[in-house]
């Protein structure tokens, strides 16, 4: 049997699926892959050994050099730090004492912490392991129904893959070949509809079920008043002010992602040094005097031009940050949280870097061999038009994402399917914002490969840490209402794309047949052609 430039597609396709099916490294089986295809493809003569030249040419130009990637170190750091600093312990015992006298409170508390954890974490284990170790134990204790607590633990921590600065909006501008600030923008608006979803969810699970999301007895409830409001502020305001540090300068154009990224990760460490017990009093107040110097420099750096004052305020701020950073590392336990924090960014941006490089393999000998072409026809000849091209992708993200992880989801199929979706999604919504729309959507999507039973990792994740008493069919049966939920803002995304590009630049429209170039006339001096003058 002959092989056939066409059959060469489908078959690198099915020779991928195979290969991952045995458990190797994914990236590792992507690079043996394509370069075993790509030595094929050279002995029936498609192409000559010079073409696979581009494989290094875009590891070292695309991948290594890509300034953008470098944000992913940074953001992976704030958040390793942030998980384990006991923020997200004062913020779920705060917010339970305020929304525990009505029903569902707990799992309100719950949601609200998971979404702003979310927006300065960015990682989904150390977010569901934290909230299942504090909130678990007290919804069992006062009678909330096992498989809500499960699901909405799981649930409210993989929303953190939605929620800016997420590390999958990061990856999926970058292969998408769009700006994270507009990535970010687009995936607010689906965001806070799902925790709407999720906190409506519990607000009909009281009125149907009131037994099942019991309000927490008065006598439980130790802080009242100012107290509480003050735990909560105190919890939220300096959560607030990161967020702000990291996505308002992205989104203002003040900063770029990896300068708002290393923000960031100084900024845990800040915040993680204010919650440790042993942090001073000189430090604190060293630190609102920061805070008050970089209010006024901002202030002065908006309403007039950057002068001597400014630089001092800033000067101030910086040493502020600076005497704060050198107690963190004389308190013992926060020299080792940031060690482990550098661990964590090491093997994440490792496993990142070998999956770019393995992807990258793979997806040159695919557009060698008219992958891209292949492609193409396959996904434009689908019923439906453009909601029937949706339709198909998300229920294939939805399959896939039991299998693969959404990193390698990211490299490995959206580079192919990219170009296809620009050209059938531009008439909806714009060229511009048609790439964002599809990225925000899928993103919605892959959310679900950290709850499907029994391969979602958000599922193992509380099943290493749940009591005893928790069974493993209470873990799955609790996610499937959530699945259900997030299938839902998937439809709605689909429907409804304003929810993506509300908040995206309006293209503007310009007519180039009623352009005119106007030059004015110059006069110039008359011209004097007499005689030269004698030598």
């Amino acid at each position: 049997m002959t092989i056939t430039l066409e059959m060469m597609p489908p078959l690198m396709f099915g020779g991928l699926v195979l290969a991952m099916l045995i458990g190797y490294p994914v990236a590792f089986t992507l690079a043996a892959v394509g370069l075993s295809f790509g030595f094929l493809a050279i002995h029936l003569g498609f192409f000559d050994l010079n073409f696979l030249q581009a494989i290094p040419g875009r590891v070292f130009g695309s991948v290594l050099s890509n300034e953008l990637l470098l944000a992913i170190p940074f953001f992976t750091f704030m958040g390793a730090v942030l998980e384990r600093c006991g923020l997200a312990e004062d913020m779920l015992d705060s917010m339970g004492q305020l929304f525990g006298p009505i029903r569902g409170g707990l799992g309100y508390s719950v949601i609200i912490v998971g979404f702003i954890l979310g927006a300065i974490t960015g990682t989904v284990a150390a977010q569901v392991i934290a909230m299942a170790l504090i909130s678990m134990p007290v919804m069992i204790r006062y009678g909330y129904n096992m498989r809500y607590i499960t699901g909405v633990l799981a649930a409210s921590g993989t929303i953190t893959q939605l929620v800016p600065p997420s590390l999958v909006l990061i990856v999926l501008a970058d292969q998408l070949g769009k700006s994270v600030g507009d990535m970010y923008l687009g995936a607010w608006g689906p965001s806070v509809f799902q925790i709407a979803l999720f906190a409506g969810y519990t607000f009909l699970l009281g009125l149907i079920k009131p037994n099942h999301v019991p309000p927490v007895p008065k006598d439980a409830r130790t802080l009242t008043g100012w107290a509480l409001w003050k735990k909560c502020l105190m919890g939220i305001i300096p959560s607030a002010v990161l967020i702000f540090v990291v996505l308002g300068t992205m989104m203002l154009g003040l900063a770029t992602p990896t300068e708002a990224g290393a923000m960031g990760a100084v900024g845990a460490i800040v915040l993680a040094a204010i919650h440790h017990k042993d942090f001073s009093q000189a430090g604190s107040k060293i630190l609102i005097v920061g805070v008050i110097a970089a209010g006024i420099g901002t202030m002065i750096g908006i309403f007039f031009s950057e002068n001597l004052i400014f630089k001092i305020a800033f000067a101030i701020t910086y040493f502020a940050v600076v005497w704060v950073g050198l107690e963190a590392v004389k308190i013992p336990d926060l020299r080792d949280l940031i060690k482990q924090g550098y661990e964590t960014t090491m093997r994440i941006t490792c496993m990142v870097t070998f999956i770019l490089i393995g992807s990258t393999c793979f997806s040159v000998v695919f557009l060698g061999v008219s992958g891209g072409v292949w492609l193409e026809h396959l996904l434009t000849s689908l019923p439906g038009g453009v909601w029937g091209f949706l339709i198909f992708i998300n229920i294939f993200i939805f399959v896939v994402a039991f299998f693969l992880d959404f990193f390698e989801i990211a490299f490995i199929i959206l580079p192919m399917i990219a170009p296809t979706a620009q050209k059938i999604l531009g008439p909806v919504v714009g060229p511009d914002a048609a790439l964002i729309w599809f990225g925000v959507m899928l993103c919605v999507n892959m959310q679900t490969s950290f709850l499907h039973p029994p391969f979602g990792f958000a599922l193992f994740y509380l099943r290493g840490v749940a009591p005893k008493e928790v069974k493993s069919s209470d873990i799955y049966w609790g996610a499937m209402p959530w699945i259900g939920l997030q299938a839902i803002m998937v439809v709605l995304v689909i429907a409804f794309p304003v929810t993506v590009t509300a908040l995206l630049d309006k293209p503007i429209n310009v007519d180039l047949n009623k352009v005119k170039i106007e030059v004015p006339q110059i006069e110039l001096p008359p011209l004097d052609f007499g005689q030269p003058p004698k030598q």
